[in-house]
């Protein structure tokens, strides 16, 4: 990596490991000379210090605790006097979330935010961004995992000394969380997020992967998904966080790192669009931009804090600069959204096979059998930069697309009481239907073949569905849910209710037992059920003799081929497959 152009002299400092006299806002890592990270409790501490330092421009606030019962703690920081959301929504400020900790192993974040947030402050960077908006900044998102703390939780990256680890106490990964929201800490985010609205959130993170020079990405959406007039905006954020850093002497790029192929160099690069899971992909179907910021893992802490203290602070100086204008693009973009009733809307992205050749600045290299694995390993010389000539495909368009329904959801009865809650945690308006008139004209999905998918994941059995929206007639009990596509988190909606979705509720098992089969008819009954069938219908005898003999399969399955009479049978569970929510062309009364 090439020399910073312009280093602070607490950086000089810091990149020689040479520890700084402490002071009273100075963070353990700065007094070990970036080598080591302090516990929770340096948290704590640190956010009451900056609000009697600061009392004018900073707030110390809780806004969750945490299952093993710790307080999450977020700092709001702005010289305009809005220190609370009304006053931040009245004054029509932009504000910032930057989020550091979500992988609390990776814990680069909390020591660049605070070492940003008060050069800042001092007005020794970003001079007057605080007078064009509001911070606000959570140290430290996975507060469980960041205390336990220990040696090598992350064995492939290059310090500090100790950190935290990747997941929850309860062992959720909160960035596969966004949108299911199972997690307590990723519910009080929500909380959070719904009260102050950030305009942008960053995202801060290290990455995984090979050696090489570039240090850092820097990932935005709406680049590439969401509202094609906030794309340029979020394009605007990216490119000007890159020009800030490269000026400073980093090498960032605007995708994810990771091969194409495991440890393959020549394999290139892909990038993409993450599904709502993750906070890249969450944010763009609330029409608000996310950058993912990823220092690279192989280089050093106090290289890899100095770097994310410079994009903190490039975003804020972004934020000062344009973050009225892009606050009001959001608030079109609401408004635009609003009209997705009846429209096509994206579910799902996709990177085509187009691609291109670029430079990008590697190590020399060889690649040799292993005589502890057995496997082809890339061995890399850290003392031989070397130019690598690869492939990047990055021609992203739409994959899965659907028309909304022209007025909304459905959600039944027997499923209203979970799912409104799911509804409120995201803050997506719906209302209960106290009075229904039915049968209603609908659109049901039901599922022509489903399959459970066998590895649990974040503690969900994942289902698979296959079938399509057809009309229908579906009688309703009151306390049935209505969820209008006429508002502005209709990507949202849609994200959480289309089985084409990825990240959709019931793709994560939340509908399960509608797929389980939970009656049936004794193979001695559907003997007599079929002769009694095949002796009243000719046209079925003819179906069922042609089945026989075109599918080899069934003929040979004793169980399918009752099956065969007793899905025709009055026994026959009509819900089985029957995913519980519907469309709706009508508002419903």
């Amino acid at each position: 990596m090439k020399p910073f152009l312009i280093l602070l002299v607490a950086s000089h400092f810091a990149l020689s490991g040479v520890a700084l006299a402490a002071t009273p806002l100075s963070t353990v890592a700065e007094q070990s000379g970036f080598l080591k990270t302090g516990r929770y409790e340096e948290v704590l501490s640190l956010c009451k210090k900056f609000q009697r330092a600061y009392p004018a421009a900073v707030r110390c606030t809780t806004f969750g605790t945490t299952p093993e019962g710790r307080p999450m703690l977020a700092l709001i920081a702005s010289r305009t006097g809005a220190l609370t959301a009304k006053a931040a929504a009245q004054a029509k400020l932009p504000v910032l979330l930057v989020q550091g900790g979500i992988h609390a192993g990776e814990i680069d974040g909390k020591d660049a935010g605070f070492l940003a947030l008060r050069e800042v402050l001092d007005n020794q960077q970003a001079i007057g961004a605080l007078d064009k908006q509001v911070l606000v900044f959570v140290p430290v998102f996975n507060v469980d995992g960041h205390e336990r703390f220990g040696r090598w939780n992350r064995p492939n990256q290059r310090g500090p000394e100790e950190m935290g680890w990747r997941t929850t106490a309860q062992n959720y990964n909160l960035n596969r969380d966004y949108l299911k929201a199972d997690a307590p800490e990723m519910q009080a985010m929500l909380r959070l997020v719904n009260e102050w609205d950030p305009v942008a959130t960053i995202d801060l993170h290290v990455t995984d992967g090979a050696k090489f020079e570039h240090d850092i990405s820097i990932q935005v959406e709406p680049v590439h998904s969401g509202d094609l007039a906030l794309q340029q905006a979020g394009i605007a954020l990216r490119d000007g966080v890159i020009r800030d850093l490269t000026a400073q002497g980093s090498l960032p790029l605007p995708f994810y790192m990771s091969f194409a192929e495991e440890d393959n160099p020549m394999s290139g690069f892909t990038d993409g669009v993450s599904p709502a899971r993750f906070s890249s992909g969450y944010f763009q179907l609330r029409n608000r931009f996310a950058m993912l910021v990823e220092t690279h893992s192989w280089k050093d802490y106090p290289t890899r804090v100095h770097i994310t203290r410079n994009t903190v602070i490039s975003v804020l100086q972004q934020i000062a600069a344009h973050g009225a204008q892009w606050r009001s693009a959001a608030l079109e973009a609401d408004a635009r959204a609003a009209q997705l009733a009846g429209k096509p809307i994206a579910l799902s992205y996709k990177t085509t096979e187009k691609s291109r050749t670029i430079d990008f600045r590697g190590y020399a290299y060889n690649r040799t059998p292993s005589e502890i694995s057995g496997a082809l390993m890339t061995r890399y010389d850290e003392t031989t930069p070397q130019i690598w000539h690869v492939s990047l495909r990055d021609e992203i368009v739409p994959d899965a697309i659907v028309t909304a329904p022209k007025a909304g959801y459905i959600v039944p009865a027997a499923q209203a009481s979970a799912v409104a809650e799911k509804l409120r945690q995201h803050g997506i308006q719906f209302r209960v239907m106290v009075q229904v008139s039915t049968p209603l004209e609908v659109e049901s999905y039901r599922a022509s073949k489903h399959s459970f998918i066998a590895q649990s994941l974040e503690g969900h059995q994942m289902l698979k569905l296959e079938g399509a929206w057809q009309a229908d007639r579906q009688e309703l009990a009151a306390g049935a849910l209505f969820i209008p596509v006429g508002q502005a988190k209709a990507r949202l909606v849609a994200a959480m209710f289309e089985p084409q979705s990825p990240d959709a509720l019931v793709n994560w098992g939340w509908f399960n037992t509608a797929f389980e089969r939970k009656e049936y008819m004794e193979a001695y009954v559907a003997e007599e059920v079929a002769r009694e069938q095949l002796a009243a219908d000719p046209a079925l005898r003819a179906e069922f003799e042609k089945k026989l003999l075109a599918d080899t399969t069934f003929a040979g399955d004793p169980a399918a081929r009752l099956d065969f009479f007793a899905r025709r049978h009055s026994s026959w569970d009509v819900r089985y497959q029957l995913y519980p929510v519907m469309r709706t062309a009508i508002v419903p009364r």
